[in-house]
Order: structure tokens, then sequence, then C-alpha cells
């Protein structure tokens, strides 16, 4: 076994990246007050081809010296946009046709091992500060909420983890038409 060298790996150009096919899959980063998960979602987004990712209020922009570090060129490779309130980019969403799905423990949250995408559907998955959660303001938009199950004595993951699991699991969906 040897591991494979940045030639082997044979990754396309940010050019060809732009162009290729995406997955129908938004991240909408409510609020997030830290530039390091900014820039680890725009990673993980380039990872699974998503998209986008809406940065909103307080949430870093690019070029920001820790998006930067984390994002390591993917906020040259996904399209974002910013909105000065979380709302205006939910209301965007919905109009433009997008299920909105909020990453949140709520009264009506499904296990994200009970969530499947309904293929041709275009989602937008948001992901709320690290301390308050997603905006008070936006729930009443949201098609639906995804909970992440946990087992240990903390009650929430950090959102850059929680971003690669939800785009992961609803990129494998897409991909691979493999429902739970």
């Amino acid at each position: 076994m040897k591991k494979l060298s940045l030639k082997e790996l044979n990754r396309i150009s940010v050019e060809d990246f732009k162009t290729q096919e995406k997955a129908p899959f938004v991240v909408v980063l409510d609020n997030v007050r830290s530039a390091l998960n900014v820039g680890s979602a725009f990673r993980t987004s380039d990872a699974f081809a998503l998209k986008g990712i809406y940065l909103c209020g307080i949430t870093a922009t690019p070029p920001h010296k820790e998006i930067l570090k984390t994002a390591i060129g993917a906020d040259e490779a996904v399209e974002w946009s910013y909105f000065n309130q979380s709302i205006q980019a939910v209301q965007t969403l919905k109009s433009e046709g997008y299920y909105i799905i909020g990453i949140e423990q709520t009264d009506k949250s499904i296990l994200l091992s009970d969530f499947q995408i309904t293929f041709g559907q275009k989602y937008a998955f948001i992901f709320g500060n690290e301390v308050r959660g997603i905006s008070d303001d936006i729930l009443p938009y949201l098609d639906g909420c995804i909970e992440i199950p946990q087992f240990g004595t903390k009650h929430s993951l950090n959102v850059s983890v929680c971003v690669g699991i939800i785009a992961w699991e609803a990129f494998r969906q897409w991909k691979y038409k493999i429902n739970i």
C-alpha cells in the first residue's frame, strides 16, 4: 500500500469544477462566528461538489485569513453569496424552489438516519451559530429539521463537523441514488 501523490489523485481544475454538474444542495451559514468553520464549510462543499454557500449576518466572507487557512483554495471554486440577514437568504432560496432544512434540535426534528432526499428537489441546509443555533426568525420558513444522533455527554457538534456529516449523507443519496 502507498499513499497517492497529488498528481495521482488527478483532481480537476477550478475552471473545470465551476462547469461540472453540482449536487443540488446549498449550505447556509447563519451567523457562524468562526471563520475557520466557514473555511471548512467551503472545503467540504468543494469535496462534494455542492451548488454553493450562502454566508449570512456575522459570518465572515472571503478573503479572510482564517477562511483561507482551512478552505485552502476551495473559496475560489465554490460559488458563494453574502446576505446581511439570514432571513433574506432563506426567502431567496424559497423563491427559487429550494426545500429548506434546518440542522437543529427541535421538537419537530427527524434523525439524520430517517432523512431521505427526493430526487429532482433542491435543498438548502441551514447551519446556525455555534452558541445560539439557527436564528429564531428562520424557524417558520423551515420545511423540516434534521438532528444528528449523538450518544456522548455533549449536546452538540462543531458546525464544521455537522456540515461534513450532512453534506456527505445528502451527496451519498444523490450521487449513488441510495436511500436508507
